[in-house]
């Protein structure tokens, strides 16, 4: 098993190279591993059309090699210098309203120009050529944040033709598109492929089913993007990982396709950031506003580890307040630390920090770094020193095993539903957060993981809430798994076409949970439709018909049905509130035979092989000396102090 470990994004482009080998010395001394260098960094490496300058970028990694760090060498493809947008300003990305996506800031390039990608061929060769087999290039990241700012889609000429081509790729025949399209509805028939257009500046709305392609088109694109770079490294870099660093709550593009691409998957953690950007009501996030949601983090956590196929890490971990959100908060003592470990609890292979050292210009200069831009420590210096001596002592090493519990996310689902919501306030990645966030309060560790048979194998309790357009070969799956499944609601009520499934919802799942969907309807804020003293459905709610072969297990205060099971298969037709759903998913998890735990508010619990790690996430100390039973600690008290952590070895299976 790997040695888990802790890094650094650096900048030497950003300060006079007098500074990089004291630099380098500060960072092992704090006991860094890697170092993450060179994504933005293209103007310095070619100032000028075919004017290479590598020589600093070589200085710079051999003085951190010497200092015995090792490097995450970036693509510098995210930020395009003007030479290159002024001899193809064609390659600038168009917003829906066709306008310019423009220099001035990062991103600005369109994933479907093909010359701006022959571009990217050739920086990306020559640095791979150059640096490829350098001792101390342990690692390669492609560009940096896919679809930061909004910029998956595009709707420039660029992006028409290659959409054009993408759908005559996958129709083969106008008449084929036009069938699936539901094109004879609003006289929309195209004759050929050369007339589709993008959907944008409609009058009312697009077709669903073309904005879904064109969201699927997007996706490949970004995937494409991605694969041509490591295609390249590959070439010229042998036995390096190559990783890109996804971001937290960004769903526009397939992210379990793109990392076929990948050896290890790796995200940018914000937890103040993303909190603030939340739609978490406003006691929640003072609450919690200096430690970060606290299912928040591990969701992405385990869902990057699917990603990865059990590698995985942290590229960028927030260090101290931020520049981007609302409002930008100092982290609480303790909770960089906190956060760190309850990354290396999820499997994480390294966390690195962003950044070293805060910028004193231009747009990130109030964004904080390990160091302030004097080079003093600040704040989380001493915190990430703690966790590296604690990281020795404890022998951390990532464990892969698999969960007993899989929760289905899947993209295609997250395209769907924000196209067509039928409610303003359903939200695909919402829902399934509020199952994880109530498996977590549970004391559960949970897999993330896509609708693919090998995803689900060997599981005990499988939940697919709202999967779009389950595949036949998936439902075959579910039903062959032994597992206890909970599906709903809106499962299967679709087509992969974006057409209503025949004989109704749930289409495909039909057979298995014996029921039909017959009606929906979505639920403005503050309406509830009771079930029992179970809680109630909020959002949105179905009206059920049951078949010969599956009971009503809950019921509606106006008598429909709201949980059905046949046989070890549960179907939920409504959106639970919190006290519906935890009462359902204990429910689910006694007839998949899960023992549970009874947790403290703001206590949560992660296992590592048999390390169990326990996150106080709260204001105030907690006693977790029923949780830790007769162990012995091998971190923290049995008091555990706010943004505390704890952890002890468990026996296998406990």
């Amino acid at each position: 098993m790997k040695s888990q470990t802790l890094g650094v994004c650096y900048y030497p482009e950003h300060w006079p190279p007098s500074r990089w080998a004291e630099d380098a010395a500060m960072m092992k001394a704090l006991g860094l591993t890697f170092v993450r260098i060179g994504e933005f960094s293209w103007s310095r490496l070619e100032p000028a059309p075919g004017v290479y300058e590598f020589d600093w970028l070589l200085r710079a990694i051999d003085v951190l090699h010497a200092a015995g760090l090792k490097i995450v060498l970036g693509t510098p493809t995210a930020t395009p210098p003007k030479w290159l947008v002024d001899k193809m300003p064609d390659m600038l990305a168009l917003d829906a309203q066709g306008r310019p996506r423009a220099f001035g800031s990062r991103r600005h390039y369109c994933f479907s120009h093909e010359g701006y990608a022959r571009e990217c061929d050739r920086i990306v060769e020559r640095l791979a050529k150059a640096f490829g087999s350098h001792p101390a290039v342990a690692a390669w990241q492609t560009d940096n944040e896919f679809g930061c700012h909004d910029t998956v889609e595009s709707y420039s000429d660029a992006a028409r033709e290659a959409f054009r081509k993408w759908c005559a790729a996958k129709y083969g025949a106008v008449d084929a598109l036009n069938k699936a399209w539901g094109n004879v509805f609003w006289s929309m028939e195209v004759q050929s492929f050369d007339e589709i257009e993008l959907p944008n500046l409609t009058v009312t709305e697009a077709n669903p089913s073309h904005l879904l392609d064109f969201q699927r088109f997007s996706s490949d694109q970004v995937a494409a993007f991605n694969r041509r770079q490591t295609e390249i490294i590959r070439r010229h870099s042998q036995g390096r990982d190559i990783l890109h660093n996804f971001m937290g709550a960004f769903f526009a593009f397939d992210h379990y396709a793109l990392s076929k691409d990948l050896d290890v998957a790796a995200w940018d953690s914000y937890p103040l950031g993303f909190l603030e950007r939340s739609p978490n009501d406003e006691a929640f996030k003072l609450r919690y506003m200096r430690v970060g949601d606290p299912d928040f983090q591990a969701f992405h956590h385990d869902l990057y580890r699917a990603c990865g196929n059990g590698r995985w890490q942290v590229m960028e971990q927030q260090p101290g307040a931020v520049n981007w959100a609302p409002w930008n908060p100092a982290p609480a003592k303790g909770a960089v630390r906190l956060w760190t470990f309850e990354a290396f609890a999820a499997g994480a292979e390294t966390v690195s920090y962003f950044r070293w050292r805060q910028a004193p210009f231009a747009q990130e200069q109030m964004h904080e770094g390990l160091l302030l831009p004097n080079s003093e420590p600040n704040a989380a210096y001493d915190e990430v020193a703690q966790v590296s001596k604690e990281l020795a002592a404890l022998g951390a090493r990532v464990e892969t095993a698999r969960a007993p519990i899989a929760l289905i996310f899947d993209y295609e689902s997250a395209w769907a539903w924000r196209l067509e919501p039928q409610g303003e306030n359903f939200s695909y990645p919402e829902l399934v957060f509020a199952y994880y966030r109530a498996l977590r309060r549970a004391g559960l560790s949970i897999d993330l993981v896509p609708p693919t048979a090998e995803a689900i194998a060997d599981r005990k309790l499988i939940l697919a809430p709202a999967l779009f357009a389950p595949s036949r070969a998936f439902v075959d799956a579910l039903a062959a798994s032994g597992a206890t499944t909970l599906i709903g609601p809106r499962a299967g009520s679709k087509t992969a076409d974006f057409q209503i499934a025949p004989d109704l919802p749930p289409g495909v799942l039909g057979d298995l949970l014996d029921i039909r969907v017959q009606r929906v309807e979505s639920l403005r804020p503050g309406a509830e439709i009771a079930i029992g003293d179970d809680g109630a459905f909020e959002r949105w709610r179905e009206f059920v018909q049951t078949g010969a072969n599956a009971s009503i297990e809950l019921s509606s205060i106006d008598g429909a049905a709201a949980l059905t099971r046949r046989g070890d298969a549960f179907y939920l037709a409504g959106w639970p509130d919190e006290a519906l759903l935890k009462n359902v998913l204990r429910r689910a998890l006694a007839a998949a035979d899960i023992p549970v735990l009874d947790l403290p508010e703001d206590i949560r619990v992660r296992d590592n092989g048999t390390m169990r790690y326990l996150f106080n996430y709260g204001p105030d100390a907690t006693d977790i000396s029923a949780l830790v039973g007769d162990a012995k600690l091998l971190l923290g008290d049995r008091l555990i102090e706010a943004c505390g952590v704890a952890a002890f070895n468990v026996a296998p299976g406990s």
